[in-house]
C-alpha cells in the first residue's frame, strides 16, 4: 500500500525498485512479488500506467502532446508516444484528435438540440 502511494504521489519523478522496497521495509523481490500480486502488474509499469493515465487528461483537456509527455514524466516524445501507444492502442496525437471530435460532435448534437422544443 505505501509503495502503491509513493508511486502515486512521485508519478513523474524516478522511482527505483529500491526506494520502493525502502518504504515498504521489504526487500525488492518480496515487493515485487506482492505489488504485482495485488495491483496485478510490476512496479514500474504500474508507474507508466499511471504516466500514461495523467497523459490522457492533459490531452483531454487540450494540452498539447509534447507538454502532456513531459508534464507527466516521459524524457521525451519517443519515450512518451512508444507508452501511450502501448497502454492505449493509440498515437498521443491521434487520441487526442479523436477526442477534440467527440467533443465536438457532443456540442453539435447538444447545439442541435438544445432550441429543440
Amino acid at each position: 500500500r505505501r509503495a502503491r502511494e509513493y508511486l502515486h504521489e512521485h508519478r513523474a519523478g524516478t522511482v527505483s525498485l529500491a526506494d520502493l522496497a525502502r518504504i515498504g521495509e521489504l526487500s525488492p523481490y518480496h515487493l515485487t512479488r506482492l505489488f504485482t500480486a495485488d495491483v496485478g502488474m510490476p512496479p514500474h509499469a504500474y508507474q507508466l500506467q499511471l504516466r500514461v493515465d495523467h497523459a490522457k487528461r492533459l490531452l483531454l483537456a487540450g494540452r498539447p502532446v509534447s507538454d502532456a509527455g513531459h508534464e507527466a514524466g516521459f524524457f521525451d516524445l519517443s519515450h512518451f508516444t512508444r507508452h501511450f501507444k502501448r497502454y492505449v492502442g493509440v498515437a498521443p496525437g491521434t487520441y487526442a484528435r479523436e477526442a477534440a471530435g467527440r467533443a465536438d460532435g457532443r456540442k453539435n448534437v447538444h447545439s442541435r438540440t438544445a432550441g429543440a422544443p
